[in-house]
């Protein structure tokens, strides 16, 4: 039977491995925002389970210090796209070459 820690942390690293899957397979950015965002989730529950059986407050801590990174992420990012999107008129990045202008 699988302890409840280890059940965090293998939801914690499954979430991980599906952000950092989506992250390297899908070429649009929308998407790949996502991806980040889920990759920081898995993140924040090995965070939260290690400080809960460590009986630790820096866990939360870092918790805290992540969503509000990513709550800022997600502000400047979906702006950046929205820019890109009305400039080049695709979030493709393949079709994305910012160097050319």
């Amino acid at each position: 039977m699988i302890s409840q820690m280890n059940f965090f942390l293998l939801t914690g690293l499954l979430i991980f491995g599906i952000g950092a899957l989506g992250l390297l397979i899908r070429r649009n950015l929308i998407i790949c925002f996502m991806s980040i965002e889920l990759m920081l989730n898995g993140v924040n529950l090995i965070f939260v389970t290690f400080s809960h059986y460590l009986q630790s407050a820096v866990g939360v801590l870092y918790v805290l210090f992540i969503m509000a990174l990513a709550a800022a992420e997600v502000a400047i990012g979906l702006a950046i796209i929205l820019l890109i999107y009305r400039l080049k008129g695709t979030v493709d990045m393949d079709s994305l070459n910012t160097m050319k202008g």
